[in-house]
Formats: structure tokens, sequence, C-alpha cells
């Protein structure tokens, strides 16, 4: 019986050895693998500034516009490529202050002056990314044909808003504009009537 109870108590023993040490094992294997593949982000980042434009652009007129634009590259045998795109985007008027001189503003009597500005000028055409989408594309084999002319359509659509907006007359529009906004704001300023002429 004794022989037994010793058997028994030298069995728990190993157990509780063999539990204790496992145990130490386990604590060892998951403390360091968090210390060996522990992994933490690092970012840096050098800003450079290339170039300070000053801004010297009086924007006097915005045309929002919508244009929908169906390409087509029609083929004798395969199916024709087809891509419909609806272009949303903006192009600005503007007048660049910059370019004015002291020799452009002259005295035409005690009371007024002339004020010379360069013709108008379009500043910008932005396509909005978000708001325009490609509805279809059809024709296409291969990814890359698709990712041609959608990069392809997003070129035309800037080209075809810029023509729009010519043909609605923005720089005529801008020039109005400036006798409506930028010549009472001179007058204001100087206390003087402005006359403005574009040269």
């Amino acid at each position: 019986m004794a022989n037994t109870n010793t058997a028994t108590n030298s069995i728990i023993k190993t157990l509780i050895s063999w539990v204790i040490v496992l145990g130490v094992l386990a604590f060892g294997y998951f403390y360091f693998k968090g210390k060996l593949f522990a992994s933490r982000k690092e970012m840096k980042e050098d800003v450079m500034v290339q170039k300070i434009t000053s801004m010297g652009k009086l924007e006097l007129v915005k045309y929002s516009m919508k244009d929908v634009i169906e390409q087509k590259e029609v083929r004798t045998i395969l199916p024709d490529k087809r891509i419909l795109f609806v272009a949303v985007g903006e192009v600005t008027g503007c007048i660049d202050l910059t370019k004015v001189q002291k020799k452009d503003i002259v005295a035409a009597g005690e009371d007024s002056i002339t004020v010379f500005l360069p013709q108008p000028q379009i500043c910008y055409v932005k396509l909005d990314h978000q708001k325009s989408q490609v509805y279809d594309v059809s024709g296409t084999w291969f990814p890359t044909d698709t990712k041609d002319m959608v990069e392809g359509i997003y070129k035309i659509a800037e080209q075809r808003l810029l023509k729009n907006a010519s043909d609605m007359q923005l720089l005529q529009k801008t020039k109005q504009n400036a006798l409506l906004i930028f010549k009472p704001l001179l007058e204001n300023i100087s206390g003087k009537k402005v006359g403005v002429i574009f040269k």
C-alpha cells in the first residue's frame, strides 16, 4: 500500500513538474513570439516646396457642365469597341492681375483713371472624378484595352469641356463680369471713376 502511495505521489509530482515546465515554455513562447514578431509602423516624410506661385488670377466666371460622351471604334470583323461616359466638370475664366504694371494705370483727369487689363484667359479645366462616371464599356477583350479606353475618354472629356466653354463664349462672359464686378471694386477703392480697357 505504501508503495502504491509512493508511486501515486511520484506520478503527481511528475505531472505537476510537467505542467509547470509546459506553462513556463508556453509563457516563454508567447512572450518571445510577441517580442520577435511584433511590428510597428514607421513613417518618414520629407516635405519639399518646389514652387510657390503668386495667386494673382482674378476668377470672374465659372461654367459647371455635364457632358455625355460616347466613343466608338468601328471594326470590320470584331464587335465595335464602345464607351459611354458622363463627364462632370468646370471651366473657369479669369484675368491675370500679375500682368498689370504701373504704366497700365493711367490718370484720365482729376476724378477718373483708366486701367488697361490683359485679355481674359481660361484659368483651368477641372474634371470632377467623383461625379464623372463610365457607364458602359463593350467590345474589349483584355483589361488593358478597357483601361486604355477609360484613360483616353478622360482626356477627351477635358478637351470637350474646354471646347464647350469656348462655344458658350466663356471669355466674353469673363470680360463682361470684369466690368460688372471688378470695375466697381476699383472705383470703391480709388474713389474715382474707372475706365477698363482690355489690351
